[in-house]
């Protein structure tokens, strides 16, 4: 008679818990179990020496998009676009953490303060026109920014390609030298981005397979396509530097 010796459930709980444990890396691994560390939606994770880097460089953030404010809006009122979504104005920690940590697992060779150097997104704002005061309220709220001394250091202008419709931009204001983000739309492709928000979200996380990833584009290129281009728009440049008047009166 041959007799059977089955896992009992607390050993099968625990050789589970050590594959998914020993799945992550010891890279995530350590960061997660290090007390002050961060941990994210698909193995992310980030050691407490860059979490606490993140959380100053948020600091910083707050104090400097005060003075940022102020002018964006005033540019805002010039050019009469509304501004959308302002108290959003300000890149959560948890998503500022997930970018860096996103940044740090495709590129292992870069460290936290390199990835923090080029995020522009962490002050952001949206700015949003009728199609047919687009052009010109661009022109507008770029040559203001310019003329009080605001750099540009971005300018992905994909009116005319495929996918993504839009103008986003980024800034280096002078004094703080905070980076921001500013994104003009129009009624049509601001819808059509909130609607594909989602599908960006899962198509950026680590652990999408490159199937999923094709095929959450293509859904996201489809919806884009229906979005209509202002005339002019495939045309806005960023303005040359240091060549916008400053604004008088503001």
């Amino acid at each position: 008679m041959t007799t059977t010796t089955r896992p009992t459930p607390t050993r099968t709980a625990l050789c589970g818990a050590l594959a998914a444990v020993l799945a992550l890396g010891p890279a995530a691994v350590a960061a997660a179990e290090e007390p002050g560390g961060w941990k994210g939606e698909g193995g992310l994770t980030l050691t407490s020496g860059e979490n606490n880097t993140v959380d100053v460089y948020v600091e910083r953030a707050r104090e400097a998009e005060r003075t940022i404010s102020v002018q964006v809006r005033a540019a805002a009122a010039l050019s009469e676009a509304e501004v959308v979504g302002f108290d959003q104005r300000l890149k959560s920690p948890d998503s500022l953490k997930r970018k860096v940590a996103t940044a740090l697992s495709e590129q292992p060779g870069r460290n936290v303060d390199t990835v923090l150097a080029g995020i522009t997104d962490a002050v952001r704002y949206t700015l949003q026109w009728d199609d047919a005061a687009y052009t010109a309220g661009v022109t507008t709220v770029a040559e203001t920014l310019d003329g009080w001394r605001n750099e540009s250091v971005k300018w992905s202008n994909t009116w005319g390609r495929s996918g993504y419709k839009g103008l986003n931009t980024g800034w280096r204001a002078p004094r703080s030298g905070q980076l921001f983000e500013v994104q003009f739309h129009t009624v049509a492709s601001k819808k059509a981005q909130e609607t594909t928000h989602k599908l960006y979200e899962e198509q950026r996380l680590p652990s999408t397979s490159p199937e999923r990833k094709q095929q959450l584009q293509r859904e996201q290129d489809a919806i884009f396509a229906a979005v209509p281009v202002p005339a002019g728009a495939e045309s806005l440049t960023a303005p040359a530097p240091g060549r916008s008047p400053v604004p008088a009166g503001v």
